[in-house]
Order: structure tokens, then C-alpha cells, then sequence
């Protein structure tokens, strides 16, 4: 029996106001932490998460300019991210038409995502 094609996964987490960031442990934290327990459970798969952190904090989800989305943007480019996790979905974006443009992307790239809260409602949502 082959072992599973490994699949790195890059979490992304951010939140718009900067309250609270500066606590030792905060909301990005907690997202990373809830997106890095999804990820090992999906261990048998084949996913592994990636070291690098994505984080904005303090940062809108109405534009995609953001240092860290650019970032992961650049690397799943790169070919170096297979699948990009998150725990909301507004949390990659809240407009529409931005998804829709993030989608075009990480399909070109043949990189996927999975929503958690999605995810861990029904069946694995991974586009």
C-alpha cells in the first residue's frame, strides 16, 4: 500500500480590529490553534501544516491587500502550499467578488482550501 501524496497546508488567519493582539495569546492564535488540530486530523490523508504562519491582524477582510494573504498568494504561485486552510471563510474575504477572483487563483495554481466551520459541520468541503 502507497502512503498518501502529502499535501502541505498553509493556515490563514486574520482579524480586522487590532484589540486583543496583543494579549500572549489571542483570536489569530486561536484560529491557528482550531486549523492546526483539523490539519493532523487529517493526517492519514496525506496533510501536513506548514511552519510559516499567514497572519493579519488588524486588518479588513473588504480588500485583498494584505501583507500576509499576498504572501501566502505569492507562495501558492510558487507551487509551495497545496491547500489553504482557514477557520471562516470571511476571514480569507468578505466580499464576494473578491472570493471568486481567490478561487480563479488558487484553481490555476491547483491548490485547494477547506473552510473548518464548514468543514466540521458535514462532509469534508474542500474546492
Amino acid at each position: 500500500m502507497t502512503a498518501p501524496r502529502k499535501i502541505r497546508c498553509a493556515i490563514y488567519t486574520r482579524k480586522s480590529s487590532e484589540e486583543g493582539l496583543d494579549q500572549d495569546f489571542n483570536s489569530l492564535d486561536a484560529q491557528f490553534e482550531a486549523c492546526t488540530a483539523y490539519i493532523a486530523s487529517q493526517k492519514h490523508e496525506g496533510w501536513k501544516g506548514l511552519k510559516e504562519r499567514y497572519d493579519d491582524g488588524g486588518k479588513s477582510g473588504g480588500t485583498l491587500e494584505r501583507p500576509s494573504l499576498q504572501r501566502l498568494l505569492a507562495d501558492i504561485e510558487a507551487g509551495r502550499v497545496d491547500m489553504v486552510v482557514v477557520y471562516k471563510i470571511d476571514r480569507l474575504t468578505r466580499a464576494l467578488s473578491d472570493f471568486a477572483k481567490l478561487v480563479d487563483q488558487l484553481e490555476a495554481a491547483e491548490c485547494s482550501f477547506v473552510c473548518l466551520t464548514s468543514a466540521l459541520m458535514g462532509p469534508n468541503r474542500v474546492i
